[in-house]
């Protein structure tokens, strides 16, 4: 069974121009001890996913699945109380803006140890014994003194760092990284990388790890969910979407990396913007963008279906026709 199973997950905000589907129709499995990554620029709906999966989404959003389970727990059937014991304990999350989740009023010992206390038990000295083991463990320098330290204090690095020992502190079985390296230079960023996987094969926590870089899913994922304006696009093991990517999007976004365009006087790009509230095709919603859309594209959504290892939401898959026609990739 698996450890964590979503299927058909749709999420709605009421806004002045009637309901917004920020998330629609996406399917989530994953194994215990699995990484899987979930890319897709912003505005895609990755964010939203998983905050639904957690429970923290405000009273405003309005959130279906056919299922969403933990561990064969159906977690839209528990009570509050049971959701907030699974919620920090078993399924936890490290959230994007370091510098602003954790709490400016309080110290990081209190923080990281109130965590323990609520899900935990024990004594306080065990808890600051446990706080310090955590601090220590995931590389922060004379971990004793950094308890009484206020947020503010800290660098991003290091409030992340924080946020890491936090979300690992009761033993998580599943790990939630939501761009966990977006707000660091490029120097901490592969530190926190590397923190995270090495935590990850330690503790054998699965992990769902969200970015919008492809070169760090390249490096840390085993799986791959592309997800666009609220959909999934395509989904398969990591070195085979590398290797070919099957939907535009997907395939957009890999001739983007600079390391694919060495000799080339500029990146490609790809034209325009995520679709708002207000704009939505009523077709493929990236067949605006798209270089091989065509009149089926812009009149009926294509399905998410199943191909060959994985899935794609396209009519025409990359290199399924003539090289003439579509030339299987953007250029």
């Amino acid at each position: 069974m698996a450890l964590l199973e979503i299927r058909n997950l749709s999420v709605e905000f009421q806004t002045s121009q009637g309901p917004f589907r920020a998330v629609d129709g996406v399917d989530m499995t994953l194994d215990r001890g699995e990484i899987l990554g979930v890319v897709g620029e912003s505005g895609s709906g990755k964010s939203v996913s998983v905050l639904a999966l957690m429970g923290l989404l405000p009273w405003t959003a309005t959130v279906t699945a056919d299922r969403m389970a933990f561990d064969g727990l159906d977690l839209p059937r528990i009570d509050a109380a049971q959701r907030r014991r699974l919620t920090g304990k078993d399924m936890a999350m490290i959230f994007q803006e370091p510098m602003t989740s954790l709490n400016p009023c309080f110290t990081v010992g209190f923080q990281i140890m109130e965590t323990l206390r609520t899900h935990m038990g024990g004594s306080r000295r065990d808890h600051r014994r446990r706080a310090i083991e955590l601090l220590e463990q995931v590389g922060i320098s004379a971990p004793e003194s950094r308890l009484g330290a206020f947020p503010h204090q800290l660098s991003g690095g290091m409030s992340q760092r924080v946020m890491i020992a936090m979300a690992i502190s009761c033993g998580p079985r599943l790990l939630i990284a939501d761009e966990p390296t977006t707000a660091l230079d490029v120097t901490i960023q592969a530190q926190i990388l590397d923190l995270l996987l090495a935590l990850q094969r330690e503790h054998g926590m699965a992990l769902v790890l969200i970015t919008h870089d492809m070169g760090v899913v390249a490096e840390t994922a085993q799986r791959v969910s592309v997800m666009y304006a609220g959909q999934q696009v395509e989904e398969r093991e990591v070195d085979r979407l590398f290797d070919r990517p099957r939907h535009p999007y997907a395939g957009a976004l890999l001739d983007a990396l600079p390391e694919r365009s060495v000799g080339h006087r500029r990146l490609p790009t790809i034209p325009g913007v995520v679709p708002g509230a207000g704009d939505r095709p009523r077709g493929c919603l990236f067949a605006p963008r798209c270089r091989f859309a065509d009149d089926r594209c812009a009149d009926a959504p294509p399905p998410l279906e199943a191909d060959g290892d994985g899935r794609v939401r396209c009519y025409y898959p990359l290199g399924d026709t003539p090289p003439g026609d579509r030339r299987g990739a953007a250029a």
